[in-house]
């Protein structure tokens, strides 16, 4: 691949190496990883809306967790006979491990600068309530204590430390009601706004990132190559774009996308969108009051998008606190999508499948359905649980992304709803997209390496020398290597400015239960 300016065919289509749809976190990514890989390669980036990050990548728009596992317990899900099952949190923590050591090495290499701007030290943190909470977060604590990607984490169901280390959460609770906590000290906050427009400044390098601008139409030739047909919102000039590779990281506008270019692998895709709402805290005393990120259990019935927070976070250096997520739903697969967004992805392909979704999802459809019918007291009745003493005056309701997630045909007629991520692409290799949530933007390196080698596979093993200056853990599971996790842990937090690995940090297994003490 080497792109040049037009096409000596047509004097009007310019030519590209690489097109990258939407200017989300995944593109970003994408683009710096073969900026880095392939410099020579030429990158043109087409967004939508006038900013970079607008969508799901906004700050506002998401939690900014870090998804590490470290906190959220649907990663850490309890089996019919008490066991806690902790593969997809190894998983997920391995997979933000990979994202935090490119981050690392761009810092180091020039392509991202001032870390405190994209990432910050937060305690990620358990909350469970009640004999059930309290015996659930033991068990989880017993299970990952003893994995070397969770060797620091601390147990606590001492009432005085719970107080201490979470004032605003402990003022006004009644400890009758026992609490417990999984505590991580180490743990991020991630701004993938901040950092999604840091990471395009280096794509711009060589290429060009085209704001106001829509992807109408993608049209495959016959060399396997593709022509991107593309509107210049303010000005409706359009233009064609002749790409070899075509990468679609448009958040929920991806489906519909990755529909019109005809590629038989997006037929077996359908999408359920999911809108959803946080309260900002407006009280600058309270904020102060609250450093953590602190996930709870979502109640009995519910999805795993349903999981509350009470979340700090860290924008443009400024601390704020986040409660939610409140769910309501919305036909649009955007934020800024049409009302005709979820009718007109139905297809004949995937209408059996999406229409199987409802008998078996109820619990879903019924935690919409009180969502919705919810107040501004219920909403405040639901923070009480984490914030006993809040009063709606201290908080405003504010509208976050739409989450379009999965839903996959498995068989002719039925179809799976998967809460998670999924890459799309041609047999071929020539075009590649993103559907999903969440993990999502935490894992955004491993996603993007993932598409790499699926659609580059001859360059791929060329590449593994220069992925592996990039990510030294490359091609190895940091959870059963103790002295390489070690070693880009520290090397990691150094970079980025984040909290140093303690020094009397312990021997994955041993016992870091703080147990209210003994009566005598």
């Amino acid at each position: 691949m080497a792109g040049d300016k037009n096409t000596h065919d047509n004097p009007d289509t310019t030519k590209t190496d690489v097109v990258l749809i939407g200017a989300g976190i995944m593109s970003a990514t994408l683009g710096a990883l073969i900026r880095q890989l392939q410099p020579d390669w030429s990158i043109s980036v087409f967004e939508r809306l006038d900013a970079a990050a607008a969508e799901s990548s906004d700050p506002w728009n998401n939690a900014g967790t870090g998804h590490s596992a470290l906190c959220e317990l649907n990663y850490t899900p309890q089996a019919a006979d008490g066991s806690v099952d902790i593969s997809k949190a190894i998983t997920i923590n391995e997979q933000f491990q990979v994202s935090r050591q490119f981050w690392a090495h761009a810092i180091e290499k020039g392509i991202l600068d001032t870390p405190s701007e994209f990432i910050n030290p937060i305690p990620h943190v358990s909350f469970c309530h009640g004999e059930d909470g309290v015996d659930y977060l033991r068990k989880r604590y017993d299970a990952l204590a003893s994995q070397t990607l969770f060797a620091d984490m601390e147990y606590i169901d001492d009432d005085a430390l719970f107080a201490k280390k979470l004032p605003l959460m402990s003022e006004g609770r009644d400890f009758a009601d026992p609490v417990a906590l999984n505590w991580y000290e180490n743990g991020t906050d991630v701004d993938f706004g901040a950092l999604t427009q840091k990471l395009l400044n280096s794509v711009a390098e060589g290429g060009s990132v085209n704001f106001g601008h829509a992807v109408t139409d993608l049209d495959k030739q016959s060399d396997g190559s593709w022509i991107v047909k593309v509107v210049n919102l303010r000005t409706k000039r359009k233009q064609k774009i002749h790409a070899g590779f075509v990468f679609v990281g448009a958040g929920g506008g991806a489906l519909h996308l990755l529909q019109k270019s005809g590629i038989k692998e997006a037929r077996q895709f359908g999408g359920f969108p999911v809108s959803g709402a946080f309260f900002r805290c407006t009280n600058p005393e309270l904020i102060d009051e609250h450093q953590a990120k602190v996930y709870g259990r979502a109640a009995v019935g519910a999805p795993p998008m349903s999981v509350p927070h009470l979340d700090t976070r860290v924008i443009n250096h400024k601390p704020g606190l986040l409660f939610g997520p409140y769910a309501g739903w919305s036909p649009k697969f955007l934020k800024e999508g049409s009302n005709l967004d979820l009718l007109t992805s139905i297809t004949p392909f995937n209408a059996f499948p999406i229409a199987s979704i409802a008998p078996k999802e109820f619990g879903l459809l019924k935690y919409l359905i009180s969502e919705l019918a919810a107040g501004p007291a219920d909403r405040v009745k639901t923070l009480q649980e984490f914030v006993p003493r809040a009063v709606g005056g201290d908080w405003e309701l504010i509208t976050a992304g739409q989450r379009v997630q999965v839903i996959r045909k498995k068989g002719p007629m039925n179809g799976a709803l998967e809460f998670g991520t999924a890459v799309v692409n041609s047999a071929d290799g020539t075009m590649a997209g993103l559907l999903g949530a969440s993990p999502g933007a935490s894992t955004a390196v491993p996603a993007m390496l993932d598409v790499l080698e699926r659609c580059f596979p001859r360059h791929f093993e060329s590449w593994k020398p220069a992925l592996t200056d990039m990510i030294p853990s490359f091609g190895q599971k940091l959870n059963t290597t103790p002295s390489l996790f070690r070693e880009v842990w520290d090397w990691t937090s150094k970079v980025l400015e984040l909290s140093s690995t303690p020094a009397e940090q312990p021997v994955a297994g041993t016992d870091r239960r703080v147990a209210a003490p003994t009566s005598v």
